[in-house]
């Protein structure tokens, strides 16, 4: 089994650099593999709302001139996704949400690309913000009918300077307790499957209020 993490800091070693490897450290330690991948240096545009994907249903945004169409099938072939963002007016940082806007929305379209995979959501912030961005991050997971772990406080840890995370002793934990819950769900998802058939994927019913 596999999990690949997305790192949307502009940071290569930050706070949510930190945050990602203490949840993979934990995933390694039960046997899944564990891949990181840094989205917050790269220059990515936002979603124009073009409908490519829906028209071409080829797995890919119509923009291919960066990362995202590689990191979408990186997330197909993975059993498990963890989302990392620093916290950037109490919002989720420019690039990753570009990303998350493209990526998500492909697979959405796309045959439901996501559905039942496990999914998780990190965030690092100095003071405030972090709940927030924290609940942005999970919009992407829910709503791609994906199984969430939990782990027992607020997916949050804090730090401003690079390396200031490691410091925090209940964030740390949080990001542990994370790692070991997603690699029993995905080990529990992974021995019921043969056991219990999945859910009949519905069609999705778009309702506008406006007529």
């Amino acid at each position: 089994m596999k999990v690949v993490a997305f790192n949307g800091s502009p940071r290569a070693k930050g706070n949510t650099h930190h945050a990602l490897a203490v949840v993979g450290e934990a995933l390694k330690e039960e046997g899944i593999e564990f891949e990181l991948i840094h989205v917050g240096n790269q220059v990515i545009r936002g979603c124009t709302a073009c409908m490519g994907c829906v028209k071409n249903q080829d797995e890919r945004c119509v923009f291919g001139d960066d990362g995202v169409n590689d990191w979408i099938q990186k997330m197909k072939e993975a059993d498990g996704i963890v989302l990392g963002s620093p916290v950037h007016y109490a919002g989720i940082a420019g690039t990753m949400k570009s990303f998350l806007d493209r990526a998500f929305y492909v697979t959405s379209v796309n045959k439901s690309m996501l559905r039942h995979k496990v999914g998780a959501t990190v965030v690092a912030v100095r003071r405030s913000g972090g709940v927030s961005t924290f609940d942005s991050l999970n919009h992407y997971i829910t709503y791609s009918e994906m199984l969430v772990p939990t782990t027992n406080y607020w997916n949050v840890t804090h730090g401003l300077k690079p390396g200031e995370a490691e410091q925090d002793e209940e964030g740390n934990q949080i990001m542990r307790v994370l790692g070991k819950n997603m690699a029993w769900l995905l080990k529990v998802l992974a021995a019921g499957k043969p056991l219990v058939p999945p859910v009949a994927l519905e069609r999705k019913k778009m309702t506008n209020f406006i007529r």
